[in-house]
């Protein structure tokens, strides 16, 4: 089975706040962040739409800006 990885981008509901993250399972966090089921950042700043994401196999090309990539 493959494994995925996603970054995604969600924002406050006024659209002030971003907050970029790196995950595996994105269903799964992104129903943690609308649910404030996690303390942190997210919770906080009410970062609770998710507005993009992207995937694919390799972790640390997720992490590395798009232009850098072969």
């Amino acid at each position: 089975m493959d494994k995925y990885y996603y970054v995604y981008i969600m924002s406050s509901p006024n659209g002030n706040v971003l907050y970029i993250g790196v995950i595996n399972n994105l269903i799964r966090r992104v129903w943690e962040h609308k649910e404030g089921a996690m303390e942190g950042f997210t919770k906080k700043y009410c970062c609770k739409k998710l507005i993009y994401y992207e995937y694919g196999q390799d972790v640390n090309g997720a992490l590395l800006d798009p232009s850098t990539r072969p």
